[in-house]
């Protein structure tokens, strides 16, 4: 059996708390788009080689995240999820708290689509040290 959407979101966050970097992309469909509509670049990410190149990127970064105070929607459609949370950040001893949503559809244990809404500018403003 799958893993449930619930599940799957948590997985998710707890591996890039853990910088399971290598391991993320297996939790997204071959062929998911991921929105950040709130990044400088309205970034799209198609497919899973995307993501994992996404990732694969996050290894050098001297950008530590960890989540915290997750709570998990579950909607009435059966495949979509709501995360809310907030994200420790630690950029080289440069350190803030930022809140994070994620909008998934999973199914059958990958998720097909997320939409996630992290505050970039927040992000930004710590690794600058402007906060």
């Amino acid at each position: 059996m799958s893993e449930t959407p619930r599940e799957v979101v948590q997985r998710l966050i707890r591996g890039i708390s853990e910088e399971r970097w290598s391991e993320l992309a297996g939790l997204y469909a071959e062929d998911t788009v991921v929105e950040q509509p709130f990044s400088p670049e309205r970034t799209v990410l198609r497919g899973r080689d995307e993501l994992a190149k996404h990732f694969a990127g996050a290894v050098d970064r001297p950008l530590r995240v960890t989540a915290k105070n997750v709570v998990v929607h579950e909607t009435t459609d059966p495949e979509v999820v709501v995360a809310e949370y907030d994200y420790d950040v630690d950029a080289a001893g440069r350190t803030g708290t930022v809140g994070n949503v994620l909008v998934l559809r999973v199914r059958d244990g990958h998720i097909v689509s997320s939409r996630d809404y992290h505050d970039h500018q927040a992000i930004a403003a710590i690794v600058a040290g402007q906060v």
